[in-house]
């Protein structure tokens, strides 16, 4: 541990303007050429062979060092969110085009300074073990680590390791949720709407109908299903009836069983729209994903690796920061802005999100630690986190956890009893 905390004394400046830069050139799913190729050149300056274009896709890549067993592998994200720019300040100040919002400015940093800092240690002990970090696109429309999933990017890993922005400090009790993302086009005919609207088959209609349809549906599904959806398509100008309309769907539940029943209900909502408006439909599945597949050895070892890491101290001028972004966003904290670590319960949660590091638990051990990047209340995917993600406040987070990450897989390492626990856990439930 005494290697790994030297190194982030030593390098923790450099991590940080990595991050600022990440931050200051947001890039949406499947566009960070930027981000990527940042993290990647870092690895590859502390001595990790790089591997670009994974999976076959663009922006992934993995970074090696070592021989030998364990393989242990760091999970780095570091995509955007549209509608999302905003100055690291403590009010709203929007900035054109995307942001952090969900913190991947810091989250795919933290997980390649971890794996660095992990790689010192091992350097300096001459102890065996592969160390990588898989640079994952796309985590914000479900299909990065799904894709990398399915063509064996993680087969050979003994343990995943990886962590989230929050605004609390944790290991990873949530089992988040399967989901399916799917996009609903219909077709018709085009017609003058007042000339000559008897000729016209209207695929906004099938839509807006497919729509009123799923919302009576919400009453007749389990609690823990949740149904969004965004118009893409709705037509051109008012008087032109449109042939052509088209949503995009998330449908979520706790268990693939709850999703796949939800989801093919959906399509026969769908079928009876086209019916009703006598235009045709088809369906698209983008990308879907499994719950968490939870494994408490390692939640237990990473806990005890985030005991031993003190949590962030805050600047008084840090302190008024979220004060300020508190009343600006109307956060529900009541003035308690940060704690210390959450208490461990050792008891699975289900949350109401879903990541595609879901469909990575179930191919290999993995575990998922948080920490405050933003004060307690932020909400994700917020013009207030993407502010706190950029501000210091998100950079110690993103430090303190790294050094949690790092001491846990060092712990791996230290203890392949542990390890050999993990995955037995993980093959037999």
């Amino acid at each position: 541990m005494n290697e790994i905390n030297k190194w982030f004394d030593e390098n923790s400046s450099d991590v940080w303007k990595i991050a600022e830069f990440i931050f200051e050139n947001p890039e949406l799913s499947l566009e960070e050429k930027k981000s990527s190729r940042c993290l990647a050149n870092f690895m590859e300056d502390q001595g990790f062979s790089i591997e670009w274009k994974v999976a076959g896709l663009e922006t992934a890549f993995v970074a090696t060092w070592g021989t030998g067993k364990p393989v242990l592998g760091f999970l780095a994200e570091y995509d955007a969110l549209p509608g999302l720019g905003q100055k690291p300040v403590d009010r709203r100040s929007e900035i054109e085009g995307c942001g952090h919002g969900c913190g991947h400015s810091v989250l795919g940093v933290g997980a390649a300074a971890a794996a660095v800092a992990l790689k010192k240690e091992l350097e300096l002990s001459g102890k065996s073990g592969t160390i990588k970090l898989f640079g994952c696109p796309a985590e914000e429309i479900m299909y990065g680590k799904i894709i990398m999933t399915e063509q064996g990017c993680f087969d050979d890993l003994d343990a995943a390791i990886t962590w989230h922005p929050s605004d609390v400090n944790r290991v990873g009790e949530d089992i988040y949720q399967a989901m399916d993302c799917k996009k609903f086009r219909f077709f018709g005919v085009t017609s003058h709407a007042s000339g000559s609207p008897h000729l016209g088959r209207s695929a906004l209609d099938a839509a807006e109908l497919m729509n009123v349809g799923v919302n009576y549906l919400r009453e007749h599904v389990t609690d823990d299903v949740r149904i969004h959806y965004t118009y893409l398509d709705a037509g051109v100008k008012p008087n032109i009836v449109p042939d052509f309309a088209q949503t995009s769907y998330y449908i979520r539940g706790n268990s693939r069983k709850h999703v796949d029943d939800a989801s093919q209900r959906i399509e026969r909502i769908a079928q009876g729209a086209a019916l009703m408006t006598d235009t045709r439909y088809e369906s698209e599945l983008v990308s879907n994903c499994k719950e968490t597949k939870l494994n408490f050895t390692l939640l237990d070892t990473f806990y005890e690796a985030m005991t031993e890491v003190p949590v962030p101290k805050y600047t008084e001028e840090e302190i008024q920061f979220a004060k300020s972004i508190s009343e600006a966003a109307n956060l529900d904290n009541e003035g308690k802005y940060f704690d210390g670590l959450q208490k461990y319960e050792r008891r699975a949660k289900d949350i109401y999100i879903s990541t595609d590091v879901s469909n990575v638990s179930h191919k290999v051990p993995t575990v998922t630690l948080n920490a405050a990047t933003a004060c307690k209340g932020t909400p994700l995917h917020h013009w207030a986190f993407t502010a706190q993600t950029g501000s210091t406040i998100g950079f110690k987070s993103m430090i303190y956890v790294a050094k949690c990450m790092a001491l846990g897989g060092l712990k791996l390492i230290n203890n392949p009893e542990i390890l050999a626990k993990a995955i037995d856990e993980h093959l037999n439930i």
